[in-house]
């Protein structure tokens, strides 16, 4: 599956292993053994749902296969695994998202799920990824 990136949103991204996360914060583990993945150019992809992963870096984090979903897809639908949460961080903000796989020739995807929960849209005349106007820019979460 080839992916065209010309024009597109792309940003950096950290991506960490949610479970090494807890372990740390429990000091069952030292910092240094927190599996995280710093991605330079992970695609904003508001057409794709979930945070995607190729399979190589879903196995650097020792991520754990929870199901198999269906999805569409441009050649058709297809099975993927879904992998356990991650904390996602970008531009200093984090959310915790279920990672969807891919294979090892496509981008990290940063879907509609996570830009919500991080308050992210694309701005159509920059091309940047901003945080939403609608909430002057600053991290916020529907409640209603």
């Amino acid at each position: 599956m080839e992916i065209e990136t010309t024009g597109k949103v792309t940003v950096p991204a950290r991506i960490e292993n949610l479970w090494d996360v807890h372990d740390l914060g429990r000091q069952a583990i030292a910092a240094e053994d927190v599996r995280v993945i710093e991605v330079p150019d992970a695609l904003v992809d508001t057409g794709a749902t979930m945070l995607s992963m190729p399979r190589k870096l879903i196995e650097q984090l020792g991520l754990q296969r929870t199901r198999t979903r269906s999805a569409r897809t441009a050649a058709g639908t297809a099975q993927f695994g879904i992998y356990q949460a991650v904390r996602l961080t970008i531009q200093g903000r984090d959310c915790l998202a279920e990672v969807a796989e891919l294979p090892d020739e496509c981008p990290v995807l940063i879907g509609q799920i996570p830009l919500e929960a991080l308050d992210f849209v694309v701005n159509p005349a920059s091309q940047k990824l901003v945080g939403n106007p609608d909430h002057g820019g600053e991290q916020m979460i529907d409640l209603f």
